[in-house]
């Protein structure tokens, strides 16, 4: 029970470092095409990602939630909490099946297999550890997610160390349609804000006390602060080459050498799946127990497929950013309450 904080943690850092995050392209639209001054929206993202995600694990802690459903009915009532949960179920089913659509360019861009496997594999793996609920979640993210942070900062700490740290070249813009690099931190975090506030009500059995809930949300938003900071400077000392780039840091990682491009994507490709399982997790847990657990996985399951066939880059460019104002005014609405 005293290390449940590393549990927390993992599942945290499994929950945002998706595919758009490992990728570098969430990084550089958010952050990076500000130029240096992305630097200090990734410095906001973090402590945003730090003090608000520890004070929404106390909150779960202190009013004993035990799933989205209770809490969503006592902060907005029964009318209102259908909406938002409508939404919020909206956001974990086409979250998981933009993973699982990332799978599929992974296996046929990098690996040269078929798109179709690396759909069939994403959603059999992910069907086996959602048998196991939250113990399975919680497994597979201590295992996997230190395995991420060593790849990641490894990565980017050899991009880095080859070249010095002049970002004087760099012309970032001003403005954006996300409006400056402050306005877009906040949309960052608020991108991620939904799926939080689905897996972490269902993280009460392991918020064992106050101290667990706040160590473990302050570690799980340094860390991602720590590999979102470590991110965007290889990517600002490649910044013509990576600004436009669909997955940036695989094509840097390819530059190095196509042992390193390999290596990457791997690590994309298992930060697609710790993301994969927390929508997946996120939107059955709020059926599974009103009805056959396996009936409703393999309909789930099954049902992601077509979409993911829509394709990576198209269905992130079109969810991300809508549902980055939902997220954080419900994350708001969710810590007043």
């Amino acid at each position: 029970m005293k290390k449940n904080w590393i549990k927390i943690a993992s599942i945290y850092v499994g929950t945002v470092i998706g595919a758009g995050f490992a990728s570098g392209r969430e990084i550089m639209e958010f952050f990076g095409i500000y130029g240096v001054k992305g630097i200090w929206g990734m410095y906001i993202s973090g402590v945003l990602f730090a003090i608000i995600g520890g004070l929404l694990l106390v909150k779960i802690y202190s009013n004993e939630i035990q799933g989205i459903n209770e809490l969503t009915d006592k902060l907005f009532g029964k009318k209102m909490a259908f909406i938002v949960d409508t939404l919020m179920a909206i956001s974990m089913y086409t979250g998981f099946s933009i993973m699982v659509s990332g799978s599929g360019a992974i296996f046929k861009e990098q690996l040269g297999l078929s798109f179709n496997m690396g759909i069939m594999i994403m959603i059999v793996l992910c069907f086996i550890v959602f048998l196991f609920d939250l113990e399975g979640i919680s497994l597979i993210n201590t295992i996997l997610v230190p395995l991420l942070i060593i790849g990641i900062l490894s990565i980017s700490y050899y991009l880095t160390s080859k070249n010095a740290y002049d970002f004087s070249n760099i012309n970032g813009l001003d403005y954006t349609k996300k409006g400056n690099f402050i306005s877009s931190a906040i949309l960052y975090f608020g991108s991620n804000s939904l799926l939080l506030i689905v897996v972490f009500s269902s993280l009460l059995p392991l918020l064992n006390n106050k101290k667990t809930a706040i160590i473990g949300g302050i570690a799980g938003g340094g860390i991602l602060y720590i590999l979102g900071i470590s991110i965007l400077y290889s990517m600002l000392l490649h910044y013509n080459e990576a600004l436009y780039l669909d997955i940036p840091m695989l094509k840097i990682s390819n530059d190095i050498g196509l042992g390193y491009g390999k290596i990457y994507s791997i690590i994309l490709w298992v930060a697609m799946f710790t993301t994969a399982l927390s929508n997946g997790f996120g939107f059955i847990n709020r059926f599974i127990k009103k009805g056959n657990k396996l009936l409703i996985l393999s309909i789930f399951s099954l049902s992601t497929i077509p979409l993911a066939k829509l394709g990576f880059a198209r269905l992130v460019g079109i969810i991300y950013p809508i549902f980055g104002v939902v997220g954080f005014i419900t994350m708001i609405l969710v810590l007043l309450y």
